[in-house]
């Protein structure tokens, strides 16, 4: 038994702070409250966007949060919210509903009113409107700030709307703060006043030389749309020619490949050649000037044909008598006699 007991009594714990941990892990996703509360309602005449769970704060510091949000009379909204039990609210408290953040999520704030500050409201009290204060409307307000805001870049118009927010429900800033820094932003914008007014008259100026042309730039849509539609109905045999190019590109890169050795040796003995005729000079300039005489003797032998005529046109010798001449003696044995031989 003390084998198998010792098992369940690890599961058993393990079990047990399972449960109180994810317990106190829903309770402050859910945003629950456990401690003891009195409850509080308050009527106003907008409660956009309060949701049951929002804060109730008093001076920033969370007190409370909102239980539930509904329509009274008709056309009022009454909300209901839980406020801790050790704190009592004056009579003359001002119940007012502002805004957690430019996301639009609200809470309510809770401060003192002018009148008897001893007095308290007992739990389950009504505030009345008269001591409520709706959030603030932000469509009026930035419909008001739109020609400014249609100057700016969102970084500054974000920046300027919480100012605004901030400054208008009394967090934070003050009025001269707001200004100056609006200020600052306008004399920005009037600074580039000239650069704006002269892209302007720039884009004035290419409008009318464009509207002055608008035949030709008519005429010149209406070809582009031709060509474009020609190329469109042509694409298949564009696509065969780009792919044929693409073939005629990878032979010719082989066939360099191939060549590349061969005509570098060429290259490197065209080198040794001119070397070779330059050295030579004068031996090649005589070559140049006689070789069209020597051509010309040449062609006379191939006058009967493909071939090379020879002819024996003159033959000498010469005989030594020994002990009685004392020289040799020449002997034309074929004198020149053919007029073939005198050329």
């Amino acid at each position: 038994m003390r084998g198998v007991a010792a098992p369940l009594i690890k599961l058993s714990v393990f079990i047990v702070v399972t449960v109180l941990v994810t317990t106190i892990l829903g309770i402050s996703i859910a945003n629950i409250n456990t401690a003891n509360t009195d409850g509080y309602s308050a009527r106003f005449t907008d409660a956009t966007l309060v949701m049951p769970g929002d804060d109730v704060r008093i001076a920033g510091v969370k007190v409370g949060q909102v239980t539930g949000v509904r329509i009274v009379d008709r056309r009022q909204a009454q909300i209901d919210f839980d406020v801790d039990s050790g704190r009592r609210l004056p009579a003359n408290v001002i119940v007012t509903i502002k805004y957690r953040n430019l996301v639009g999520q609200r809470y309510l704030a809770l401060s003192q009113g002018t009148g008897d500050e001893a007095a308290t409201l007992a739990p389950g009290t009504t505030i009345s409107l008269d001591q409520t204060r709706p959030a603030l409307d932000l469509d009026e307000l930035f419909n008001g700030f739109k020609p400014l805001f249609t100057a700016l870049n969102p970084d500054d118009v974000n920046k300027l709307s919480y100012e605004l927010i901030q400054v208008l429900q009394g967090e934070g800033g003050t009025i001269d703060s707001l200004l100056a820094h609006t200020a600052s932003l306008t004399s920005t914008i009037a600074q580039k006043d000239q650069v704006i007014g002269q892209v302007i008259t720039n884009l004035n100026g290419v409008l009318d030389a464009v509207n002055a042309h608008t035949p030709q730039l008519s005429d010149l849509i209406v070809r582009l749309q031709q060509l474009v539609s020609g190329l469109a109905a042509d694409r298949k045999p564009i696509g065969d020619a780009i792919t044929a190019l693409g073939g005629l590109a990878d032979t010719t890169s082989g066939l360099l490949s191939q060549v590349r050795d061969p005509l570098k040796n060429d290259i490197s003995a065209l080198g040794l050649l001119a070397d070779n005729l330059n050295d030579n000079q004068s031996l090649v300039e005589h070559f140049i000037q006689y070789l069209p005489q020597k051509v010309t003797q040449l062609s006379s032998l191939a006058d009967y044909g493909s071939w090379f005529n020879f002819f024996l046109c003159t033959a000498n010798g010469q005989v030594s008598i020994p002990g009685l001449v004392n020289e040799p003696v020449n002997l034309p044995l074929a004198p020149v006699t053919r007029d073939r031989c005198s050329a």
